[in-house]
């Protein structure tokens, strides 16, 4: 299913932001390779951690998103409240989904820290087929952000 050459991704994210700590410009500058990398990629973006249990929508691709998500919400919320990667096959089953968008069928939501565990936010990806993402679209993109975001300061809330 995965038609994304993630080591080829990793490859040109890394040339293309370097030696950047800017979260924002990281953020935005993933957010538009990713959502370029596969057709499955209807929504792809990061929710900001910027009070306790609140998340925000920073730099995202796709129609718009909600503006803010409490941790207690959705899959973003259960993504940030647990530190766990969650992978939603059907949203509709998912309780608590927020819908931000109608067309939404399927979601993967990926924790991003900081190599001092800081949580900075949530990297979303939103699909409009059905059981859209892989275990290995998860683990690649873990990897991925692990390395991008390490160097990032943890948001002061």
């Amino acid at each position: 299913m995965p038609t994304i050459d993630y080591p080829r991704l990793a490859k040109t994210l890394q040339a293309l932001t370097g030696n950047e700590t800017d979260t924002v410009a990281l953020m935005a500058t993933v957010t538009c390779e990713v959502h370029h990398a596969d057709t499955r990629f209807d929504w792809t973006g990061f929710y900001r951690v910027v009070a306790p249990e609140l998340l925000k929508i920073g730099p995202y691709q796709g129609g718009h998103g909600c503006l803010v998500i409490p941790f207690a919400k959705g899959v973003c919320g259960a993504a940030a409240r647990s530190g766990q990667t969650q992978i939603v096959a059907d949203v509709e089953a998912f309780p608590g989904h927020i819908a931000c968008a109608a067309s939404t069928r399927s979601e993967l939501v990926v924790p991003v820290h900081n190599s001092d565990g800081g949580l900075l936010g949530v990297f979303d990806i939103d699909s409009d087929q059905p059981d859209a993402f892989t275990a290995e679209d998860a683990r690649a993109l873990e990897h991925i952000l692990a390395k991008i975001f390490a160097d990032c300061p943890a948001p002061t809330i």
